[in-house]
């Protein structure tokens, strides 16, 4: 299964057995966030809509939205007078009761249902329409055909990303054996660094031992050693690597290692006893900092 992106955007439309079109839209996100936009009376569409765009999606905000064709631009909005009728009876009955205030003709307009599309009212494709067995399956086989155009644009936009991943990862070990060859690791190197720094402290004509000078820069190279930190960001490389060629999901996993190859280059930086592995490390920092970035986009 190919590395796939969070972003994407996908429609479909379709004209019997009424005319309608879904749109789908995805960002990043850090888990799977679906919200629907649907016309009156296709609300219980939700569940099975969520269940299939679960199956397909594990990460991303998701929005979909259907739209009917000859909408309220087109037909206009009547007011529904049954439910009109309904809601000025209750609220007289609250007024009566001393539970409520007389109702503004304002305030019972504004509650829904009361003034809908004209499109609804005729049962082209709000609260009648949406019962019609016909049009609520052709409704879920779009919206499954969009959910297959945003996949397939997952998927390509992954496939352009994961190549740069693969990038990163070949420069971030490329650093890392630059820091394991970096001469100024090695303790000869270290010895005559400290001596220099005696010899300039104490002065030239000053004696120095020898035992103690090699006893002290075997302590600071001890100190100062990265090993372990060599071994976990070349472990983390191989990890990365497998992960990008399994596929799929993986784009938690590849974050949480983008922070473990943040910690082992500070630990460098903060181990270095020579500015060359300072630099590298810096370096190193960069280019996870490039590498995160990049994984937030995947899924």
């Amino acid at each position: 299964m190919p590395v796939q992106s969070m972003t994407g955007f996908a429609r479909s439309e379709a004209a019997a057995p009424a005319g309608f079109a879904w749109e789908i839209r995805s960002v990043n996100g850090k888990g799977l966030d679906l919200r629907f936009r649907l016309p009156p009376g296709f609300e219980t569409l939700e569940p099975e809509l969520r269940r299939a765009a679960g199956a397909r999606l594990a990460r991303g905000n998701v929005q979909a939205a259907l739209q009917l064709a000859g909408g309220a631009s087109a037909g206009g909005y009547v007011v529904n007078e049954a439910m009109l009728r309904l809601v000025a009876e209750a609220a007289q009955r609250l007024v009566a009761a001393n539970e409520a205030t007389a109702p503004r003709a304002d305030g019972l307009l504004a509650l829904r249902g009361v003034i809908e599309p004209a499109d609804a009212a005729n049962g082209a494709g709000s609260v009648r329409g949406a019962e019609e067995p016909e049009l609520r399956s052709a409704v879920f086989a779009g919206f499954e055909e969009a959910l297959e155009g945003l996949v397939a644009g997952r998927t390509a936009e992954g496939a352009a990303l994961a190549p740069h991943l693969a990038a990163r990862l070949d420069e971030i070990e490329t650093l890392v054996a630059r820091a394991e060859a970096e001469p100024s690791r090695r303790p000869e190197a270290i010895r005559q660094r400290l001596a220099i720094q005696v010899a300039e402290l104490l002065g030239a004509e000053a004696g120095l031992d020898p035992a103690r000078l090699h006893a002290e820069a075997a302590l600071l190279a001890t100190r100062a050693d990265i090993r372990e930190e060599i071994d976990r960001l070349r472990a983390h490389v191989a990890a990365a690597r497998a992960l990008l060629d399994k596929g799929g999901p993986v784009g938690r996993r590849l974050d949480f290692l983008a922070q473990e190859f943040n910690r082992e280059a500070n630990t460098i930086c903060s181990k270095s006893n020579a500015a060359a592995l300072t630099e590298i490390g810096l370096d190193l920092k960069t280019v996870i900092d490039q590498f995160r970035e990049q994984v937030q986009n995947v899924e």
